[in-house]
C-alpha cells in the first residue's frame, strides 16, 4: 500500500459541495489519506484556480471548474485526462451533452459533480392566493406581470428575485440567458460586439426595471446563494435560476418554503433559443500535481454512482448530486423525492450550446463565450451593468461602456482585425 497522502483541493461554497465535504471523511478513513479543503466564493474561487492553473503555481491537486473553463484548459495541456478511472466507474452513464461539454480531441479533462439547466421556481401559494396561473411556458412578459401583482414591500415580499452580483458567471449566466431569448448575441459572424444592438438594450431594459421595481433592495450584492437564501426564506414570489436550487428549496430542513414551490421552465421572449443555460460544476486534476493517483481516487469516488447513492442515503434522496448521471434520473427513491426530476433532466439534455441564438454565432455556449477571453469581457461587461442597476448609469450608457471595452479586448486578442 502507498503511503497516505495529503491533497488540496479547491471549491466552491454550495450546497452540493459542502456535502461533499462533510461525507469526504468516509474516503479518508477508507483509504487513509488527507483532504486539505481550499472553501471559496464563487467569483473568488474562479480567480485563484485561474491564477493558479496559468502560472503553473501547483496549489492544488484538485480544483472544482464549469463546463466553460474544462476544454479551453484541456486544449491548453493544463489538465489530466481521466479516463482511465476504470470501469467500474461507467463513464457511459453519465448524460450526454454533459460529458461531450468536457472532452476535447476524444479526451476527458473532468468529471462532473452536478449540472444544471436553468428554470423558474415559484411560490404556488402567492399565485393561487393572487389568483394568478403559471403558464407552462411562460414569457419575460408574463414575469413582468406577476411580479407588479405579487410584490409587497411592507411584508418584504419581493415579486422577484434574480442575480445582480457582477460576473462572468454571476450575473451575466442568468443575463446571457436572457439576452438570447429577446434575439440578441454576443458577436455577430465577424466576431463584432452586439452589445449596443436593441435585443441587448430591451433585455437589459426590462431586467433593471424589474429588479428596481419589484426586486429586493441592494440586488446588486445577490449571487446564486444570497437568492437561494431569500427565496427559501419566502422573500420571492418567483425567482429564475439554476436547476440545481430544486434540491435545497424542495429539502424542508433547508427551506421554509419547501411544500409552497413549484417549477417550470424558463421564461422565453422572442426565441426559445438559448432561453435556459447548461452548465457543470465539474472536478479536474492541474497537470502540476505530483499526487495523481491519489486525486484520481477522490475524482471517482466523488462522482460515482455509490456517491450519489451515499448523499440518497445520509442527506435524503432530494438532495442526491443532480445533472450528471442516467442512473438517478432512473433511481425510484430520487424520483419519488424530487418532483422536479423530469423538468431539470429535460431542461439539460434540450439545451443546446451549439444553437444558443437565433441569428448564427462564430462561438459555442450558451450562457458563456467558449473562448478564453470571455471571462474578462463578461466580467466587464457585468460590472457595467451591476452599475446600471444600482442607479449609477443608464442601461444605454452601461452598454456602451461594455460594447467599447469588449471591442478592444477583442481587436487586442486579433478577433477583429
Amino acid at each position: 500500500m502507498a503511503s497516505a497522502e495529503e491533497i488540496t483541493i479547491a471549491t466552491v461554497n454550495n450546497g452540493d459541495m459542502i456535502i461533499m465535504q462533510k461525507l469526504s471523511k468516509q474516503w479518508e478513513q477508507k483509504t487513509g489519506n488527507k483532504i486539505n479543503w481550499i472553501v471559496l466564493e464563487e467569483n473568488v474561487l474562479r480567480e485563484r484556480v485561474t491564477t493558479d492553473i496559468a502560472t503553473k503555481g501547483g496549489q492544488f491537486d484538485i480544483i472544482t471548474i464549469g463546463g466553460y473553463e474544462t476544454p479551453i484548459w484541456g486544449k491548453q495541456g493544463w489538465l489530466a485526462s481521466v479516463d482511465d478511472l476504470g470501469k467500474d466507474y461507467d463513464y457511459d452513464d453519465l448524460l450526454k451533452p454533459i460529458r461531450a461539454g468536457l472532452t476535447v480531441d476524444n479526451k476527458l479533462f473532468a468529471v462532473p459533480f452536478y449540472s444544471e439547466s436553468s428554470f423558474t421556481l415559484y411560490r404556488k401559494d402567492l399565485f393561487d392566493a393572487a389568483g394568478l396561473k403559471m403558464p407552462d411556458h411562460p414569457t419575460y412578459n408574463d414575469i413582468k406581470t406577476f411580479a407588479a401583482k405579487l410584490t409587497d414591500k411592507s411584508k418584504e415580499q419581493y415579486g422577484i428575485c434574480l442575480r445582480g452580483k457582477p460576473g462572468w458567471g454571476e450575473n451575466m449566466a442568468f443575463l446571457g440567458t436572457m439576452v438570447n431569448t429577446y434575439g440578441g448575441r454576443w458577436f455577430d459572424m465577424e466576431w463584432k460586439p452586439q452589445l449596443t444592438t436593441q435585443p441587448w438594450k430591451n433585455a437589459i431594459g426590462d431586467y433593471v426595471k424589474l429588479m428596481q421595481d419589484y426586486g429586493p433592495p441592494g440586488a446588486v450584492a445577490n449571487g446564486f446563494n444570497e437568492n437561494q437564501s431569500l427565496f427559501s426564506t419566502g422573500h420571492c414570489a418567483m425567482w429564475i435560476d439554476a436547476t440545481s436550487a430544486a434540491g435545497r428549496v424542495y429539502d424542508p430542513k433547508q427551506s421554509q418554503v419547501a411544500d409552497k414551490v413549484a417549477f417550470t421552465r424558463a421564461p422565453t421572449e422572442v426565441t426559445p433559443d438559448g432561453s435556459s443555460w447548461l452548465w457543470s460544476w465539474n472536478l479536474a486534476i492541474p497537470v502540476t500535481t505530483q499526487k495523481l493517483d491519489t486525486a484520481k481516487s477522490f475524482l471517482k469516488w466523488a462522482t460515482s454512482k455509490d456517491y450519489v447513492k451515499l448523499v440518497g442515503e445520509t442527506e435524503g434522496w432530494v438532495a442526491a448530486p443532480p445533472g450528471t448521471r442516467k442512473s438517478t434520473y432512473e433511481n425510484p427513491n430520487y424520483i419519488k423525492a424530487a418532483p422536479f426530476a423530469e423538468t431539470v433532466l429535460q431542461a439539460i439534455l434540450s439545451a443546446n450550446p451549439n444553437k444558443p441564438t437565433k441569428d448564427p454565432v462564430p462561438y459555442t455556449g450558451v450562457q458563456f463565450v467558449a473562448i478564453p477571453e470571455f471571462q474578462s469581457i463578461g466580467t466587464v461587461t457585468g460590472q457595467q451593468i451591476g452599475a446600471a442597476l444600482a442607479g449609477q448609469q443608464t442601461v444605454d450608457a452601461a452598454l456602451e461602456a461594455a460594447q467599447t471595452q469588449v471591442e478592444r479586448e477583442m481587436t487586442r486578442a486579433g478577433y477583429i482585425k
